[in-house]
C-alpha cells in the first residue's frame, strides 16, 4: 500500500527550517499513523543529496541517531503525535526558499517518499 505524498507532507511541520549548530534542521510530526522505518533514504536540498552519515534524527530532544545507522534491527520510529527532528551536519542554510526531499523504506509498506518547500529566515 502506497502512501501519496500529498499525504506524506502532511508530516512535515511548516516554518520548522531553521539553522542551528553549524547546520540545519526541522521538525516532522507523525498524524497519519505509527509505523516504523527499516531505511532512511538520502536528504535532498534543492535537488543535492545529503550525505546519509551528515544526517540525523532524534525523537522529543532524545538521543540523536544518524540516518546511515537505521536498519530493521535499529528502526527509525514515527509515533502518532510525536516530533522528529531532523538535523544536517556541516551545513548551513542562506536565507530563502528551499525544497527538501526525504524518503523511508517502511515495514511493511516500502517505499515512501515526498518533497516540501519552507523557507529559512534571515
Amino acid at each position: 500500500m502506497q502512501v501519496p505524498a500529498f499525504l506524506l507532507r502532511r508530516l512535515y511541520v511548516k516554518g520548522s527550517l531553521r539553522n542551528e549548530d553549524g547546520g540545519f534542521a526541522f521538525d516532522l510530526k507523525n498524524s497519519l499513523g505509527s509505523g516504523y522505518a527499516e531505511q532512511v533514504l538520502p536528504l535532498t536540498v534543492d535537488g543535492e543529496e545529503v550525505p546519509l552519515e551528515a544526517t540525523s534524527f532524534s525523537i522529543a530532544g532524545g538521543e540523536r541517531i544518524r540516518f546511515s545507522d537505521v536498519s530493521a534491527e535499529k528502526p527509525m520510529t514515527l509515533g502518532m503525535q510525536r516530533v522528529v527532528t531532523i538535523a544536517v551536519d556541516g551545513r548551513t542554510l542562506p536565507p530563502g526558499k528551499h525544497k527538501l526531499g526525504l524518503g523511508f523504506i517502511v515495514t511493511g509498506m516500502g517505499k515512501m517518499a515526498f518533497d516540501v518547500t519552507d523557507v529559512v529566515s534571515g
